[in-house]
């Protein structure tokens, strides 16, 4: 079994969850495992990232109360995700890599649509590679608008549990 820290030295992940680099939109979501976040990176606004607070690099290495939770908060963020942005299809995968070693685990949950598709003639993993490669960041007022909506979205579905 690997090492797991609370916060690792130099982990964006990690950084980005106790504040000490600026998270754009803030945090949208925090359970006592998880947290939901806005990418940070070249995707398209409203793809949001679940990740432990934890510091973990393997699915394997999550404990019992983290797997618990997993499921059920993927899906009320596919469900976010489908319902605010209204997308062809809600992506959904795990990236775990930073410089071709594990990284802190965090699962993509990514909007798509036709428009997306055409735009970069690609679909799938395809798609994600070149929004990446073009280096193009959301617009910083669309992030907090949808983290916003999201961070509300979240409060209605826990005030109604």
């Amino acid at each position: 079994m690997t090492e797991i820290v609370e916060n690792a030295s130099g982990c964006l992940a990690c950084d980005l969850t106790s504040g000490a680099t600026p998270l754009p939109g803030g945090t949208i979501h925090r359970t006592d495992r998880w947290v939901v976040e806005h990418t940070v990176g070249p995707l398209n606004v409203g793809t949001l990232i679940v990740k432990p607070i934890r510091h973990v690099t393997h699915v394997a290495d999550l404990e019992p109360d983290e797997i618990a939770q997993l499921g059920t908060l993927l899906h009320q963020t596919a469900a976010l995700v489908t319902e605010l942005a209204e997308p062809d299809q809600v992506y959904v995968c795990l990236w775990s890599h930073a410089d071709r070693r594990p990284g802190h685990i965090h699962f993509v949950v990514q909007p798509v649509d036709a428009d997306d598709m055409q735009r970069f003639d690609a679909h799938g993993p395809a798609l994600q590679v070149a929004m990446f490669t073009t280096g193009e960041l959301p617009p910083l007022s669309g992030v907090e608008a949808f983290s916003a909506r999201a961070a509300a979205w979240f409060a209605r579905q826990s005030a109604s549990a």
